[in-house]
């Protein structure tokens, strides 16, 4: 299982689109600071080849509390265990973290390199919800962004030749 953190800001992801010849398209958005962070972990049963998306949103940064949640919400989801591969956010190294994570044989831990996020198939997770579904996407509210974020993740949950696309863009075999 791969797990990273991403943020969503109120700031629209300007890309490039399609519109009539000479109607230049314009995004009116004000300036806000406004944000929703996310966890989510990428999985893949060995045996199956089935993969499952997971995820948690937050109002603010995710901390070593968020994770910890998460991590107990995934150990419900999956109860006989997995490998954790994660990136050496200062979250996921946390003492409260690893002292968690110690006490749980079943979950066991391989870090990723260090500074190699195209290792990481939830790294491309994100790239297809921030890039793809939510390019331009304005919205006026933090509930408008966190509905279009479950709206997009949701939708990407149940597509499983998506899911294994990241793992192939980061050079995996699933």
């Amino acid at each position: 299982m791969f797990l990273d953190e991403s943020g969503f800001m109120l700031q629209p992801v300007c890309r490039r689109t399609w519109a009539p010849r000479g109607q230049t398209p314009v995004l009116r958005q004000w300036d806000r600071r406004d944000r929703l962070s996310t966890i989510s972990a990428l999985t893949v049963a060995p045996r199956r080849r089935r993969f499952g998306l997971y995820w948690a949103r937050y109002p603010h940064n995710v901390r070593t509390a968020e994770v910890l949640q998460f991590l107990r919400a995934l150990r419900r989801h999956l109860p006989r265990g997995f490998t954790l591969m994660w990136d050496r956010h200062r979250p996921h190294r946390a003492r409260r973290v690893q002292t968690w994570l110690a006490a749980r044989r079943r979950i066991v831990v391989e870090w990723l390199p260090p500074y190699a996020p195209d290792l990481n198939p939830v790294e491309h997770v994100w790239g297809h919800t921030k890039y793809g579904d939510l390019a331009n996407f304005t919205p006026d509210t933090l509930p408008a962004l966190d509905h279009a974020v479950l709206t997009s993740l949701t939708h990407t949950r149940g597509q499983q030749r998506l899911l294994a696309a990241f793992f192939r863009a980061a050079g995996l075999e699933p």
